[in-house]
């Protein structure tokens, strides 16, 4: 794999990698939008012969993932046929699994929601009930939007957790579920493919895949405090999944008690200053939090979620956004702007359903 100069990934004219030059050309189509692209576009965007592209959406259309979108006048010649993609022709499953509650959504090849699910179950309810929960969930769901092939269901949970295996470890406040192998679990009830991930990694991928920037970090608060980082268009996960666990870095060395068994962990401060109804509070040592992602990783922007921050959106875009703006006058630097993170609450949903997308379309990395 290699970038041209203007950074478009360049495809390789070799039948071992048909996979990953299909996936390029998917992304193209999906990017293109209705419109659509032409075959020599596509050819010239990622460095493939035009007979190799002929190839591929030969069997993209056959596959039904493809359809001409009319034709576009040429310089010279005939009209070249412009293609699309067929966004019907298969479907995602996103669920969001907090620790007292359920969101799953169903997205088509775009991304785009079109169909939406929530329940009063989560990790608290136990093994059984939540593996139940799902297994009843998705399959109604689906029944609301009947038609295109299900490509697989991913889900977002609370960390820390092992991401290749789908296994769980010890999620705070919720010993349990230590070592439970949630991903092979649903897969034997739902019958197809599923993927598991951190709930704030999920989020990250959806949001990178939406392209709202190449370098930034998701802080979500919601019953517990978590982060997905994002470096150079890509989830960072760590060797061990463990990146990403900010509500647990340690801001106040005599602080409470965290349930990690740490003391002053943002995490628990946080949860404490709410808790009491001290909000701004609560936004300041979440901007400390932020502060501390921003020196060490130099990120673009801060974007905030959960629904302890939807709760009063302006009261924690401004504390954080104030104690950055600090940091930024006394170290010389243009402050990293605080922002509401896209996708009015379903971020974590609508990024496990891209655990299952986002390889299709090449940009599963990280």
């Amino acid at each position: 794999m290699s970038r041209s100069a203007n950074g478009v990934t360049q495809g390789v004219n070799l039948p071992a990698l048909r996979s990953h030059n299909t996936a390029l050309v998917l992304d193209l189509l999906r990017t293109a939008g209705p419109e659509g692209i032409s075959r020599l576009e596509l050819a010239e965007r990622i460095g493939l012969t035009p007979q190799a592209v002929s190839k591929i959406t030969a069997r993209l259309r056959a596959e039904g993932l493809a359809a001409e979108a009319g034709r576009r006048a040429s310089t010279g010649g005939k009209p070249r046929t412009v293609l699309r993609l067929v966004p019907e022709a298969g479907h995602a499953v996103g669920v969001h699994l907090d620790r007292d509650a359920l969101r799953a959504v169903l997205v088509d090849l775009t991304g785009a929601v079109v169909a939406e699910r929530s329940a009063p179950l989560g990790l608290g309810g136990g093994q059984a009930a939540v593996v139940a929960g799902v297994s009843r969930e998705v399959p109604a769901l689906l029944a609301e939007r009947p038609g295109g092939a299900l490509l697989g269901v991913g889900v977002g949970v609370p960390g820390p957790l092992d991401h290749v295996r789908g296994v769980l470890h010890r999620v705070t406040g919720l010993p349990e579920w230590d070592g439970f192998p949630l991903r092979e679990a649903l897969e034997r009830e739902l019958g197809v493919p599923v993927t598991v991930d951190k709930d704030t990694n999920a989020a990250a991928l959806g949001l990178a895949v939406g392209g709202v920037a190449e370098s930034f970090a998701y802080l979500h608060f919601g019953a517990g405090l978590g982060g997905g980082i994002v470096l150079g268009g890509a989830v960072h996960r760590g060797a061990r999944t463990g990146a990403g666990e900010f509500g647990h870095q340690v801001v106040q060395l005599d602080g409470p008690v965290c349930e990690c068994g740490n003391r002053g962990c943002v995490e628990a401060l946080c949860l404490a200053a709410v808790r009491h109804g001290h909000f701004e509070e609560a936004a300041r040592v979440l901007g400390t939090g932020a502060g501390n992602l921003v020196a060490l990783l130099d990120i673009d922007v801060v974007l905030l979620g959960g629904r302890t921050v939807a709760a009063r959106p302006e009261h924690f875009v401004r504390g954080a956004a104030a104690v950055l703006d600090e940091r930024g006058r006394r170290v010389g630097e243009e402050p990293v702007p605080v922002r509401i993170a896209p996708g009015q609450g379903r971020e974590v949903a609508e990024g496990a359903a891209q655990l299952v997308l986002a390889p299709l379309f090449g940009r599963g990395e990280g």
